[in-house]
């Protein structure tokens, strides 16, 4: 059986400018890195910018397992199989980090036969995104720790910079750094440390920018420190939005990629989920429902996570709502909530089905909290008996939500036809009714307390002293307003990795916040989450090499 990078490099692929005439973009429009990449120009997005938009499907899924749940590979296949079925559509998706890619996840461009290509490219360097968010983002710390150094004229205490440094690797060893050591010509000594550049809020920022004006201000609204009197100090206090936005002035413009099978690929930005909000960006989002009937977009992990973040934070700042939320799900999966052990799954155990669905039906009744719409998609695996797939499917009955199996990895388009038509009957027979969780107005303790006991299934939450004093500070310099951004475990509804399925009666601990205000969120973290995630005992990296006519080996 061939591997997902050997599929990708059997693929012969079509020339871009090939690819997107079919949603009416030109060679005019586009900005080429090669023959099989490029960027949209500005000039073609303000061109689209009064077309009605078209369907917006979101994938999710329920919390993940070792076992895999396969959403990118999902979402690609399903846009395979709806132009198929001839819905015109176009895909919307997140671009890989290295960090994760070189860790424990390997390739992250979907698998099989749904895949967006050159997948070689997209899992490493891409079009230079990442190197540009990792630029500005540690342009800003060098100019701050400047402005300190030529005489602090905002008077800022070092104690209480909150701004780090960011790299796109996991490397647990820059978690905490001391920056300034060597006497007084290498700076002021203090303490610092480095995120991974997707959980930079400049990610975030350049995912919810709509244009390079708002992205200016959104830079320039960046909290980086408080003085000694404990008020903040913004980014336009230092003068260098100008600068921070010159930088990022090409990886704010959408990426253009195609699948397997030809459909248009917009890949742009890539927030994590569990600390960021998730979701690619706005610009490419907003723009592929302009050009297209249909655009699949997905976020990351469960839909505790990347749906809610995309429906509170996301949403707002998009031309239309969800017409459906499909959350993907497989029965390897159902069985680990169930309390199957990963070396267990390949034999067949109905009761933990019946056990593990707990986790599934949480998830779509929070999707029906939003006013949309579910459609439950199983990604296929040869190892699900016709047993199990009964009793999901009565599951599923049950609760009155479609499901289909989807079998895109091995079969591509093909294996997402059943999937394709049950979107569409669902986007055309079920009336999307979109509403938020919670009210800008409501209070901070409010949002969080709502996404606990409505999402989550807790009971309570908990806030520990550092959080209750920046909750009163928050208020006083009015960012009690802005929308909240989870940090949390994806394993669990819970803060505890360890309880699966769809546990309840739980407390939420939130130990801090950390303002996103360019990004316009406020980060709460619960638990034991990281912004710098390390790499496994045998990291994904130990498998890649290249070839000496610089084929890549070992992507995934």
């Amino acid at each position: 059986m061939k591997t997902d990078i050997e599929i990708a490099q059997s693929v012969e692929l079509k020339p871009i400018t090939e690819v997107v005439e079919k949603v009416g973009i030109g060679f005019d429009d586009l900005e080429l890195y090669g023959k099989y990449k490029a960027k949209l120009s500005f000039d073609k997005i303000n061109a689209v910018k009064d077309n009605k938009p078209g369907k917006l499907i979101l994938v999710t899924a329920i919390n993940p397992t070792p076992a895999g749940e396969g959403k990118s590979t999902m979402s690609i296949g399903l846009a395979d199989a709806l132009n198929k079925i001839g819905k015109k559509t176009m895909i919307a998706l997140r671009e890989p980090s290295l960090g994760p890619v070189m860790g424990i996840k390997g390739g992250a461009a979907g698998g099989g036969y749904a895949q967006v290509l050159p997948m070689e490219d997209i899992n490493l360097h891409f079009t230079g995104d990442m190197h540009a968010i990792t630029t500005a983002n540690n342009a800003l710390s060098a100019l701050l720790d400047n402005h300190i150094h030529q005489g602090n004229a905002l008077g800022i205490d070092q104690r209480r910079i909150i701004w780090k440094r960011v790299v796109d690797l996991n490397d647990r060893a820059l978690r905490h750094v001391n920056v300034g050591l060597g006497g007084p010509l290498n700076g002021i000594p203090r303490e610092d440390g480095f995120d991974i550049t997707v959980a930079s809020e400049i990610m975030a920022i350049l995912c919810l920018a709509t244009d390079i004006k708002d992205l200016k201000e959104r830079l320039a609204n960046i909290v980086v420190a408080h003085r000694y009197d404990r008020t903040p100090v913004y980014v336009r206090d230092l003068e260098i939005e100008g600068a921070l936005t010159l930088i990022l002035k090409d990886a704010i413009k959408p990426n253009l990629v195609q699948t397997i099978y030809g459909t248009p690929a917009l890949v742009h930005g890539g927030p994590f989920a569990n600390i960021a909000h998730g979701c690619n960006s706005v610009l490419a989002t907003s723009t592929a429902l302009r050009l297209a009937d249909y655009t699949i977009t997905e976020a990351g992990f469960g839909a505790d996570l990347g749906a809610e973040k995309f429906l509170d934070i996301k949403t707002p700042n998009l031309p239309t709502t969800p017409d459906a939320v499909v959350i993907v799900a497989t029965l390897r999966a159902l069985k680990m909530h169930g309390g199957v052990a990963k070396t267990d799954l390949s034999e067949e155990n109905v009761q933990a089905v019946r056990d593990g669905f707990a986790n599934l039906k949480r998830h779509v009744e929070n999707v029906r909290k939003f006013g949309l719409p579910a459609v439950v998609a199983i990604n296929e695996f040869v190892a699900d008996t016709e047993a199990e797939i009964a009793a999901l499917k009565e599951l599923c009955a049950e609760i009155d939500v479609p499901v289909e199996l989807a079998s895109v990895w091995a079969n591509g388009a093909d294996g997402g036809i059943d999937l394709a038509n049950a979107v569409v009957d669902a986007v055309e027979n079920e009336n999307a009714d979109y509403k938020r969780l919670y009210s800008d107005d409501d209070s901070l303790e409010a949002k969080i307390t709502k996404i606990v006991t409505e999402i989550y299934g807790g009971k309570s939450v908990v806030f520990e002293k550092k959080a209750k004093n920046q909750l009163k500070q928050f208020a006083e310099f009015g960012w009690d307003k802005l929308p909240v951004c989870m940090a949390k475990t994806q394993y669990s509804f819970s803060d505890n990795q360890f309880l699966l399925g769809a546990p309840e009666g739980f407390d939420i601990t939130i130990r801090e916040f950390i303002p996103k205000t360019g990004a316009g969120f406020i980060v709460a973290l619960t638990g034991n989450v990281m912004t710098m995630p390390g790499l496994p005992k045998a990291p994904a990296a130990l498998k890649m090499d290249v070839a000496e006519d610089g084929t890549a080996i070992g992507l995934f």
